[in-house]
């Protein structure tokens, strides 16, 4: 007698998973299905749907971290199950964080680096919301010290990433943010003090703008802001919002002052996961000293098994890329975390200079001097029949992600175009879209845009 029944073990294995019952009928998306689904068809819905996502090597309006080494890789699933608020549970984790602290505090010249604290966090954004709450309670403590009034705190600041503004409304500080004029598009020095007053619990210089990739004048920033203090007593503090520049200057440009070797900086916050180079999902602050960081903001927990100090938004948090990030601390170490952003501003400067000899624009950054990056414009007093916004729209047809997008007040009146070039982004892919851009425009020469799209009719090709 057999052991199995034929027919049935046939069809098994001859199944196909798009014949498959759970492929040819509909699946609820906004509720959960009733019936459980094998695993690869599952896969095989969720991997399709993927599909139709862009492909993030051209994704070039973000920042981010988008190629990676297999080892990352391998990594990254080994540290799946592991929670980086539980230091009990995962002592050499908690080691490897603490020891990235310490490798970015001597990176950015802390005047006692193997001191210096600091902590891991889900990415930039998050960092600059820590250092900005440890501001705010320094301030409050100093004001409550002199019996002054705590209730109208402010920062200073120049065209900002929106976290900014989020730790503004969401912890009740006044963002003053210093209006563009002009071909002035970052804070300089006068009108970051213009804004200052004895409510002002820190300054807030952007190593690497958002919006056009430059890197604000922090030593001069602190140099007028010494002379404040000479002239009317006003101690405020710097915090460095080096969210990209914190990885590139040190390498690229070392000769830039605007970490702790200035002592009016208190604290910096950068992004691991941009050129950093590290998995999506982390970020990083230090403070200059011990008393920078408020003792108050420290909580400590005992119900994961130990008593744990903790500073952080979030509290489970995945500790993959925290390990990754010392993977590339180990893996490239300063020469070779050199040579890939020194490969990354070649290539920029090398779109700069092709994109600069287009008739239609004028260059903004060219990927010197700021970050490994391309923003340009329109030129003045020239007429086309297309917008920025349709150039976008038309690389988006060969994969380009390319965002445009109007700068903040009071010049939003300007439209840009920006590229940002991360590892991974080749010589060989910038001249593809080099004569992407060139076809483009041959393209929207001949056939005019009747009524070229706004930024509202563009709204996803805005920058992230």
């Amino acid at each position: 007698m057999s052991l199995h029944r034929k027919p049935i073990a046939r069809g098994r294995g001859l199944d196909v998973i798009y014949a498959s019952g759970d492929l040819t009928t509909a699946i609820p998306k906004y509720k959960i299905p009733r019936q459980e689904h094998s695993p690869r068809a599952a896969y095989a819905l969720i991997h399709d749907e993927l599909l139709l996502d862009g492909n993030s090597r051209q994704n070039l309006a973000t920042f981010c971290t988008t190629w990676t080494e297999p080892e990352v890789q391998a990594l990254m699933s080994e540290c799946i199950d592991k929670n980086m608020c539980d230091k009990d549970e995962y002592p050499q984790t908690a080691e490897i964080e603490s020891r990235c602290v310490h490798i970015l505090a001597d990176l950015w010249n802390s005047p006692d680096a193997a001191n210096t604290i600091g902590c891991s966090t889900t990415g930039s954004s998050e960092a600059a919301m820590l250092g900005g709450l440890a501001a705010k309670w320094r301030w409050r403590a100093k004001r409550r010290a002199q019996g002054k009034p705590i209730d109208r705190p402010n920062l200073v600041c120049g065209p900002v990433q929106i976290c900014w503004h989020k730790f503004g409304r969401y912890f009740d500080v006044e963002v003053r943010e210093v209006p563009l004029s002009g071909d002035r598009l970052m804070m300089h020095p006068e009108q970051a003090l213009a804004y200052c007053d004895e409510n002002t619990i820190m300054v807030v210089p952007t190593l690497g703008l958002t919006m056009t990739c430059q890197y604000e004048p922090v030593d001069a920033i602190a140099r007028a802001l010494d002379e404040l203090e000479q002239r009317t007593g006003l101690d405020i503090p710097l915090h460095i919002d080096a969210a990209s520049g914190g990885f590139l200057a040190p390498f690229c440009q070392p000769d830039v002052v605007w970490d702790f070797r200035l002592p009016r900086v208190k604290s910096i916050n950068t992004s691991g996961h941009k050129f950093g180079l590290a998995p999506l999902g982390v970020g990083w602050v230090v403070w200059r000293d011990h008393a920078d960081l408020p003792e108050e903001l420290i909580f400590r927990v005992n119900y994961l098994g130990g008593d744990m100090p903790t500073f952080a938004l979030n509290f489970s948090r995945p500790a993959g890329q925290i390990v990754c990030q010392y993977y590339n601390f180990l893996r490239l170490g300063f020469e070779g975390y050199r040579k890939i952003q020194d490969a990354c501003y070649r290539t920029a400067q090398h779109l700069g200079a092709e994109i600069g000899k287009m008739g239609p624009f004028r260059i903004i950054h060219d990927g010197n001097g700021g970050l490994p990056a391309v923003c340009w414009t329109f030129r003045e007093k020239q007429q086309h029949n297309f917008s920025l916004y349709d150039l976008s729209d038309r690389l988006r047809a060969r994969g380009w992600q390319v965002p445009a997008y109007s700068l903040p007040p009071k010049r939003e009146d300007l439209v840009v175009q920006r590229v940002l070039v991360r590892h991974g982004v080749s010589r060989d892919l910038a001249d593809i879209l080099i004569d992407d851009i060139h076809r483009s425009l041959a393209l929207l020469e001949k056939h005019p845009v009747a009524h070229p799209l706004t930024e509202n009719e563009a709204g996803g090709y805005k920058h992230n």
